[in-house]
């Protein structure tokens, strides 16, 4: 088995490799806005500085993958999701209680630096003296994941968990995931990832929770393949 996922995940990178082509290069969110012309619907895939591929050739690594609209009749876009990962603008905060991405950057950071933000995670809404007291770590989650360089693919299918882009998202996940498995491409020993108060994050290498302890189905490189073929955007 690890012999096969490493062949696939060479083949995923080299997909990926062709993506990066195709969207004119990496992006990072720091320099991205509702302006451009994004998709409706898609799926993203961050790098991060000082994560790089080590068994599977070179170049960065994967270290988060996502979509949005996986609830049937939701509206939600592209950037609309890229945004709640990126925060506010104006005042370079955000809404960890609105992103995953965000919640777990800040709790690693938390324990990184042993700050003491003890409503951090707590409940899907707070009250604005609560949101007060987060501002500082929301606004260093914001540069963090601002600087993170990320792809996007372009793939407008319907909202729902058996839209292909949860297919992918899913299987893109298990496939790049360590989680219980032989480590491939493992992180750095100085990633921040590895501080997050969630084994699943530890030990899968990925800020990801779900599906990280998934097998993946194979096929899904041919179609992520396809997708990629096709003109971008189209």
């Amino acid at each position: 088995m690890g012999e096969e996922r490493c062949e696939d995940l060479i083949r995923f990178y080299s997909i990926l490799e062709r993506l990066e082509q195709r969207i004119g290069g990496e992006h990072r969110l720091t320099d991205c806005s509702g302006r451009m012309d994004w998709p409706d619907r898609g799926a993203y895939f961050f790098r991060e500085s000082g994560e790089s591929r080590t068994d599977t050739g070179h170049g960065p690594r994967i270290v988060r993958v996502g979509t949005h609209a996986l609830k049937a009749g939701s509206g939600t876009k592209l950037w609309t999701r890229l945004s709640q990962h990126k925060g506010q603008q104006s005042t370079g905060g955000g809404n960890h209680r609105g992103s995953i991405f965000r919640l777990i950057v800040g709790a690693a950071l938390i324990q990184q630096h042993s700050y003491d933000f003890p409503t951090w995670g707590d409940g899907n809404t707070a009250k604005g003296d609560v949101r007060k007291g987060e501002i500082a770590l929301e606004c260093e989650v914001s540069r963090v994941i601002r600087n993170m360089p990320f792809l996007w693919l372009a793939l407008d299918d319907e909202a729902g968990p058996e839209s292909l882009r949860g297919y992918i998202e899913r299987n893109s996940i298990a496939l790049l995931s360590n989680y219980r498995k032989l480590p491939l491409d493992p992180p750095s020993r100085d990633w921040l990832g590895g501080r997050c108060d969630r084994d699943r994050v530890r030990n899968s290498g990925l800020w990801n929770s779900n599906h990280v302890d998934e097998s993946y189905d194979r096929a899904f490189l041919d179609k992520l393949d396809l997708v990629v073929s096709k003109d971008h955007g189209s």
